[in-house]
């Protein structure tokens, strides 16, 4: 693979739940180390995206390409294995933290490298460690999640995805259930993650945030792509009539 080359290729992707087509023909194309921020109104398939790069749900169409395989043409039959090896390049943070409540925050990050990747426990559990420490929560390592704040959980979140040691990272509204005060702290870790030049999709409505950390600006509405490019060209500066509306809205909402 060349430096050139992109690290995730999406071509037509296409998907329907019932009689209604959520996504109608999306193309994306990420490099590795930048950053791709989805925005646009609820509804407009932004997550369903995320689902289908992360094998969560099978496109009805199109072909999702990852530099250095696997590449799966959904256009034809495909397999339940094709869909699951694209979690094996990805990882997915959920808007609400999906953790498992039974399970201490130690045992909630090693599940997946343990029992997916099957890796050595011991190594699992010193590199879970040293990423909690990373988010300011290696204290609570022996808390169950219903003794975390939202933010907390959050970021456990983020530290089982980043425990996956994933090519991708994909974060669905990754905001969007906590209160406003504990916002920042997660924002944070992210803002951290990208200077890094870790490779990722987020989906956010805080757009001063995807102004700042992302490298292009996606805005979905009804299932396509209706405009794409530098934040501060489709934020700042939309050249289409609904961006223009669904940018005003957020930023100046009464």
């Amino acid at each position: 693979m060349s430096p050139a080359d992109p690290l995730l290729t999406v071509t037509g992707l296409q998907k329907s739940f019932g009689d209604t087509q959520v996504l109608k023909s999306i193309d994306l194309q990420l490099e590795s180390g930048t950053v791709v921020a989805l925005v646009g109104p609820s509804g407009s398939g932004k997550t369903t995206v995320l689902r289908c790069l992360n094998g969560l749900e099978t496109p009805d169409g199109g072909t999702v390409a990852f530099a250095g395989g696997p590449s799966v043409d959904f256009g034809g039959r495909v397999t339940r294995k094709q869909v699951l090896s694209l979690r094996d390049r990805s990882a997915m943070v959920f808007q609400n933290y999906n953790l498992f409540p039974h399970m201490t925050v130690l045992e909630n990050i090693i599940e997946g490298p343990v029992q997916v990747q099957k890796r050595p426990r011991k190594e699992a559990v010193a590199d879970a460690e040293r990423l909690l420490e990373r988010v300011g929560l290696a204290a609570k390592r022996h808390d169950h999640p219903f003794n975390l704040s939202g933010g907390q959980q959050q970021r456990v979140g983020i530290v089982r995805a980043l425990a996956l040691q994933p090519d991708l990272l994909l974060f669905d509204e990754p905001t969007s259930a906590l209160d406003p005060e504990l916002v920042g702290e997660v924002l944070t870790v992210i803002k951290e993650l990208a200077e890094e030049k870790w490779t990722m999709v987020i989906v956010t409505h805080e757009l001063a945030f995807a102004r700042e950390v992302a490298d292009e600006v996606v805005f979905m509405d009804g299932g396509v792509v209706v405009e794409h490019g530098h934040p501060d060209q489709v934020l700042r500066a939309p050249g289409g009539a609904r961006p223009r509306r669904f940018v005003q809205r957020l930023l100046n909402p009464f």
